[in-house]
C-alpha cells in the first residue's frame, strides 16, 4: 500500500517552486483547516475576547502580510488565544492563532509581523499538510490501531475530533520548515514595509530564553518552533542581502497591547492558582484565583478554574454557580458548557444539564 501511495500525486510548492509529494489536494487542505480551527482553539483556552480591538489589530497586521504572500487567496483568519503559554500556530488553509502570552513578549509591530509572517509561510507552503502526509505513510503500517481501540469507550476521542487539529498545530516543525518559514516570512515582511531585522532580534531573544528556565517557552513556542543559532545566522545573512530598515511600530504596538498588559497581574494570579491546584493545595489555589477575579471579574476562565477547585472541595453548589458564570461570560466555550452541564446533572438540575451538554456538543461535535 505504501508504494501505491508514493505514486498517487506530485505538486509544485507555491512558495518555494519545488516539486513535492502530495496526497492531499487543495480543497481537502482548505476543508481540513476550516473544520479543525474552532476545535483546536477550544483545546488551548478559546479566544481572548476581552480586547476585541487587539484582535482587530492582529488581523490587520496578518492580512497585510497575507496579501503579499505566495498564496494571497487563501481564506486567512487570525485569532488571539486565551493562553499564557507563548506560542503561535497555523493550520492548513491559513487558519492562524497567536497566544496572548506571546503578544506580551514582543516589543513592536515588526516583531508581531515576524511571528505572523512565519506562520503564514507554514500555511502557504503546506508544512503541516506535508507533516501529516508523512504520518499517513507511517500509519499505513500501523492501521490496526483503530481496530485495537474499537472496544474502548474513549476511542473516538483518541482517533479523531479536536485531536487532529491539535496535532497539526502543536507538532514540532523540522529545521528545514523553520528555516524556510523564516526566509520567506522575512521576504513578506520586506514587501509589506516592515523591518526584517525584527525577525533576527526575535530569534536572538528566543534562543537566549531557550537556554534559561522559562518553562512556558519550552512547553510552547520552543516545543513547536525550536530556535537555533543557525536560524539567527541565516536570518542575519538574509537581512544583509535584502537590506534592513522599514516600519517598526513600537509606539503603536505599546498602545494596542496596553489593555492586555494591564490584565497581566490577573492572569499571573490565575496561572499560580492553576499550579497550586495541580499540586493539590486547593486552599492556596482558591486564594490566588479569588485575587485574579478581584482584578479582572469579566474573565470566564477564572470562574471556570474556581469552579473546578470547588469541585475538588466537594462544594458542588458553589462550583455550579461559577460554571454558570463562566458560561454567561463566554457561552461558546466547550469546556465551560461541559462542566456546567455535568455539575447540573450531579445536582439533578436536568433541564440545565441537557441544555449545556447539547450546546457543548454543538461546539465540538
Amino acid at each position: 500500500m505504501a508504494l501505491m501511495l508514493l505514486f498517487t500525486g506530485c505538486s509544485v510548492n507555491p512558495v518555494t517552486g519545488e516539486n513535492q509529494f502530495s496526497l492531499i489536494g487543495e480543497s481537502q487542505e482548505l476543508a481540513m483547516g476550516a473544520e479543525q480551527y474552532t476545535p483546536t482553539q477550544q483545546t488551548q483556552g478559546g479566544q481572548f475576547y476581552l480586547d476585541p480591538e487587539l484582535t482587530l489589530y492582529v488581523q490587520e497586521v496578518g492580512n497585510k502580510l497575507a496579501k503579499v504572500s505566495d498564496r494571497p487567496d487563501l481564506p486567512y483568519e487570525f485569532v488571539i488565544l486565551n493562553s499564557s503559554v507563548p506560542n503561535a500556530w497555523a493550520l492548513p488553509g491559513g487558519k492562524i492563532a497567536i497566544n496572548r502570552g506571546l503578544l506580551t513578549k514582543l516589543d513592536d509591530e515588526a516583531q508581531l509581523a515576524s511571528v505572523l509572517g512565519h506562520e503564514i509561510v507554514h500555511a502557504a507552503a503546506s508544512h503541516s499538510v506535508q507533516r501529516m502526509q508523512t504520518g499517513m505513510l507511517i500509519s499505513a503500517g500501523v492501521a490496526g490501531l483503530g481496530f485495537a481501540l474499537s472496544d474502548n469507550q474513549w476511542a473516538g476521542l483518541v482517533m479523531g475530533g479536536a485531536a487532529v487539529g491539535a496535532q497539526l498545530a502543536l507538532a514540532q516543525y523540522g529545521q528545514g520548515d523553520e528555516l524556510e518559514s523564516d526566509h520567506y516570512g522575512m521576504l513578506y515582511m520586506k514587501k509589506a514595509g516592515y523591518d526584517p531585522q525584527a525577525a533576527v532580534e526575535l530569534q536572538e531573544i528566543f534562543l537566549e530564553m531557550s537556554k534559561g528556565q522559562q518553562s512556558g517557552f519550552v512547553d510552547g513556542l520552543f516545543a513547536t518552533h525550536p530556535p537555533s543559532a543557525k536560524r539567527v545566522r541565516e536570518n542575519s545573512e538574509l537581512v544583509s542581502k535584502i537590506g534592513g530598515g522599514g516600519y517598526r511600530g513600537a509606539d503603536v504596538y505599546r498602545k494596542k497591547t496596553a489593555t492586555l498588559r494591564k490584565y497581566e497581574p490577573a492572569y499571573e494570579a490565575h496561572d499560580e492558582a492553576m499550579k497550586l491546584a495541580t499540586d493539590g493545595d486547593m486552599t492556596a489555589a482558591l486564594q490566588k484565583i479569588n485575587k485574579a477575579i478581584e482584578i479582572l471579574p469579566r474573565e470566564a476562565m477564572f470562574y471556570s478554574l474556581r469552579g473546578r477547585i470547588y469541585q475538588e472541595q466537594k462544594q458542588d453548589k458553589k462550583a455550579a454557580a461559577d460554571f454558570e458564570k463562566a458560561v454567561s461570560l463566554y457561552p461558546e466555550m466547550f469546556v465551560y458548557r461541559l462542566n456546567n452541564g455535568l455539575t447540573a446533572l450531579r445536582l439533578n438540575n436536568l433541564d440545565e444539564a441537557r441544555e449545556n451538554l447539547t450546546q457543548a456538543n454543538q461546539v465540538v461535535p
